[in-house]
């Protein structure tokens, strides 16, 4: 298959350079296209007011990838690659691999699950694969997952047109216990900006802050009920894979707000 690989880790991270060897060595045609730097919790975010340049970046990646430093935001990257850099759109654009967890309603601001948002706005499938801890640092695992299931999307195109949103439980191949397709959950932060004084003493915030997981999502989400939320099956060594859209329309918002009746002076 032909991919186009990023992420918002940056180009330098091992978590993309683990990726995309892995994919390239299984035989797949890949190119790479990803922040200079890291990226991370930029959202959707995209560069309208100033220029984006791309260099191509040489030594860092197998040598049968092409490759691309993009001063731009996650999403700039996968816009540029479709747009500018590559020759031909790939069959699958893939995200990560990501330190640490996009989970619940976490993937709001992912520099990582927003570059393949956008391959998937561009009409072409997606994933964006995370490991779920900002300390592990072996991807072998989580790379060689990416390998079945690009292998499993080869085999069986899905026709809808879907991100599938990958986690991966930072522990090794032999423990992870299994694969569990699932709905999003809560994951959201205590905001908590501690304020500080620079050495001009200009005052200035810095945002920090604790992990909440409100493991049920609200009721009225039109989702089923009984399928396994990812925050949860992560805690269990299972591989999350949830299925997103870009539509946010809220479907049981549409027949409520339907009652509504304004009246206009």
């Amino acid at each position: 298959m032909k991919l186009l690989i990023s992420n918002d880790d940056g180009i330098y991270a091992l978590g993309i350079r683990t990726l995309a060897n892995t994919l390239a060595e299984a035989g797949h045609e890949v190119s790479v296209v990803s922040p200079d730097r890291e990226r991370s919790a930029t959202g959707h975010g995209l560069t309208l007011h100033q220029p984006i340049r791309a260099e191509i970046v040489e030594a860092v990646f197998h040598p049968s990838i092409n490759a691309w430093a993009c001063d731009g935001t996650p999403s700039d990257c996968v816009k540029l690659a479709l747009w500018a850099l590559l020759d031909s759109p790939p069959d699958l654009v893939v995200s990560g691999i990501n330190q640490g967890a996009n989970l619940g309603t976490e993937i709001l601001y992912s520099g990582t699950v927003s570059a393949a948002m956008e391959g998937m706005i561009e009409g072409i499938p997606s994933i964006a694969l995370s490991l779920t801890s900002y300390d592990h640092k072996d991807f072998q695992p989580a790379a060689k997952f990416a390998k079945l299931l690009v292998d499993q999307i080869a085999a069986q195109p899905v026709k809808d047109l879907m991100l599938l949103n990958v986690n991966i439980p930072p522990v090794s191949w032999e423990e992870i216990v299994g694969v569990t397709i699932t709905r999003q959950g809560i994951r959201r932060y205590t905001d908590v900006f501690d304020k500080r004084v620079d050495p001009r003493g200009k005052t200035y915030y810095w945002l920090t802050g604790e992990v909440l997981e409100d493991v049920e999502p609200p009721p009225g989400l039109n989702v089923a009920a009984n399928v396994p939320i990812d925050v949860e099956v992560i805690r269990k060594n299972f591989i999350s894979i949830t299925p997103l859209q870009y539509n946010l329309t809220y479907a049981s918002g549409l027949q409520k707000l339907s009652q509504w009746d304004f009246k206009f002076p």
